[in-house]
């Protein structure tokens, strides 16, 4: 297995033919995967950098799929008497549809779309944030991407994204297939993995995007936790 270069080879989740049924279920296993291996902590874990001492903030995910981090980001907001309000964008309507549909909070706003394509005009947007997203994209792709999310937050954002590494790619091959219920999954989580990044990558990323203070660091299990605080 060669590990030296990230794989641009698309994930099936990538293609406009999958049905939602199986798209429903890579998320459900996602989520789970996500809770068990340390995601939404990692999530959770930038997200508190950035916050510090606001009582009232504006959140808002890239590639939010059905939800599942901005669920978690919600629930830790209550327990801190966070005044905040989300925003998840995706590109995918039948996504946003589920998303939508674990929202009560009149809070929240999700929209349909290439994340690309949308502009903050009347709302300030704090803190931006993606999560196993960035490794859907190409090089050249990441650096617009890196500078849109500085462009569009005003307090900073972070990005949870995947360690491409020998032992991840075994661990993730072996368990999705004794444990896994999804053929997406089985396929996709470890090309996913040949998809991350090693860390001298994502330095030249953002020092390409322009950004030169940044912050890097290895979290269990086999992720990278990017932050990226604008100044003041």
């Amino acid at each position: 297995m060669d590990l030296s270069s990230r794989s641009y080879q698309k994930e099936l989740l990538d293609q406009d033919d999958i049905p939602f049924e199986a798209i429903q279920r890579n998320m459900k296993e996602l989520d789970v995967i996500n809770t068990w291996l340390g995601g939404h902590r990692i999530t959770l874990n930038g997200l508190k950098r950035l916050i510090q001492n606001r009582k009232k903030i504006t959140i808002c995910e890239i590639g939010c799929g059905g939800g599942d981090n901005l669920v978690a980001v919600e629930k830790w907001c209550k327990r801190q008497n966070i005044t905040a309000k989300f925003i998840g964008i995706d590109i995918n309507p039948h996504c946003i549809a589920v998303a939508k549909s674990k929202f009560e909070n009149s809070n929240s706003r999700f929209i349909a779309s290439d994340f690309r394509l949308v502009k903050f005009r009347d709302e300030k947007t704090d803190i931006i944030f993606s999560s196993l997203f960035c490794h859907h994209f190409t090089n050249d792709e990441l650096i617009s991407m890196l500078s849109w999310m500085q462009n569009n937050a005003t307090v900073g954002f972070f990005i949870n994204d995947l360690h491409r590494h020998v032992l991840a790619y075994y661990s993730i091959t072996f368990l999705t297939r004794i444990f896994s219920r999804s053929w997406l999954v089985k396929h996709d989580a470890p090309l996913s993995v040949l998809r991350g990044f090693i860390r001298k990558e994502l330095t030249s990323l953002l020092d390409q995007a322009g950004i030169l203070s940044k912050t890097i660091e290895w979290k269990w299990a086999f992720r990278w936790l990017i932050i990226i605080k604008n100044p003041a």
